[in-house]
């Protein structure tokens, strides 16, 4: 009797056994929808399943021991290339799939309109979002994504990846704020960007930066116009030659020709060398400067002798 109710469990065992394999069969073959790219954060396995199922993935208690079982995710965009499949591939991905990545720069001196034109044109993406996304998140209407070189998955969408770009360029513009002026307050920094983004079209190199710098702050400070040709380099006019026609036409504030004082916004993206010198200036009388032949600049503390320069460049 004893050996009948043994063989009679060890049989009650096998079927739970099996049923269990085969509901687990079952559910590994549970397709999943997801995006190309999964953004996988740096946590616990409890906490990534969390996350995952707040942007809603359909997972539960069981995937958790299910990765548990086969190693845990690496954080970061994670490369899935499908759109939809099953459970067990799509688990298997997270702990194993990397991203492809890819390359983009934003070159100093470059204006977001054309950047974002080019963004779109690179990695596919919709224009009109990568805009809306930007003016979402970004502080600055310009310069809110730094000058830099970024590395970022394939497939990525716009809005990922604006909030990716403005981010990293908050982390460094609090950095750089921090260690000049104890704190970041974007009224504050707005004003050094708009500077550093008027060095950015006019100097001609990163030695001139802090001497141009410092002919801007002697003009502010004697309430001159500005009148730099570069802060007409605005939006989708980065590239163009700035003409006589446009300095009669154009009313906008960019125009440092009619307006006195710094336009309202930043005319471009920024490098580090023109925050820096934006936020330390040479020490210099200039008021002037003018392009010689070499392709850098003459500066000058006097209209006289600023005026011959421009009869020398001629």
């Amino acid at each position: 009797m004893r050996l009948f109710r043994i063989s009679t469990w060890i049989l009650w065992a096998k079927n739970i056994i099996l049923l269990f394999i085969i509901a687990l069969a079952f559910y590994s073959t549970i397709p999943i929808k997801t995006s190309q790219t999964v953004l996988v954060p740096k946590g616990s396995i409890t906490y990534i399943i969390a996350q995952l199922q707040k942007k809603g993935y359909g997972l539960n208690i069981i995937d958790k021991y299910l990765l548990i079982l086969m190693g845990k995710p690496q954080s970061g965009w994670v490369h899935i290339g499908q759109k939809s499949l099953n459970r067990i591939d799509f688990l298997h991905k997270l702990t194993t799939a990397k991203a492809r990545i890819e390359i983009i720069t934003l070159i100093p001196g470059e204006t977001k309109v054309l950047f974002l034109e080019a963004l779109a044109k690179q990695l596919s993406l919709d224009e009109k979002q990568l805009h809306e996304y930007y003016n979402k998140f970004s502080d600055y209407e310009e310069a809110g994504i730094y000058a830099d070189t970024y590395y970022v998955p394939e497939g990525i969408k716009e809005k990922h990846l604006m909030n990716f770009l403005i981010r990293e360029s908050k982390k460094k513009y609090n950095k750089i704020s921090q260690k000049f002026y104890g704190d970041y307050e974007t009224r504050q920094w707005r004003k050094i960007l708009i500077i550093a983004s008027i060095i950015q079209k006019e100097a001609a190199n990163n030695k001139e930066m802090p001497i141009i710098a410092s002919v801007i702050y002697n003009r502010l400070k004697k309430n001159m116009r500005l009148q730099m040709d570069g802060t007409l380099n605005y939006g989708k006019y980065s590239h163009i030659r700035v003409t006589p026609q446009r300095l009669r036409t154009d009313m906008s504030h960019f125009n440092t020709y009619k307006h006195r004082g710094l336009p309202k916004t930043p005319i471009g993206a920024v490098s580090f060398h023109a925050i820096k010198s934006a936020l330390s200036p040479a020490k210099t009388k200039y008021l002037y400067f003018m392009k010689n032949r070499q392709g850098v600049h003459d500066f000058t503390d006097t209209f006289k002798k600023h005026r011959s320069n421009i009869i020398k460049a001629k």
